[in-house]
């Protein structure tokens, strides 16, 4: 269970980094309603996952899904440069995100 509250956290990482870049600046309603209650739900669930996860396993890996999902997002809703650069920093993300993962057993 705790994979799956540490998933749902990183889903809304990524809410909460997209909807405040909508929120320009915080002085968008709709926009800063959904960062505020993003990351609440968010921080919660990871707390949730924390606690059956060690703290050097979850955090990673939360933030790393949380930037790859704002880079993808970024990518194809902002559209945002998507660059060989950028491919590579990911694949490098996806790969230490792998490494925490097979360390946690």
């Amino acid at each position: 269970m705790a994979w799956i509250y540490l998933a749902l956290a990183a889903v809304f990482e990524v809410a909460f980094a997209v909807s405040m870049k909508m929120s320009d600046g915080l002085t968008r309603t709709g926009p800063t309603v959904i960062t505020i209650i993003s990351v609440i739900v968010g921080l919660w669930l990871l707390a949730l996952a924390m606690r059956d996860l060690p703290v050097s396993v979850a955090y990673p890996i939360w933030t790393a899904l949380g930037a790859i999902g704002t880079i993808v997002l970024g990518w194809l809703w902002l559209g945002e440069a998507f660059t060989p650069l950028k491919v590579v920093s990911v694949a490098l993300i996806v790969a230490g995100v792998a490494g925490l993962k097979v360390s946690a057993g």
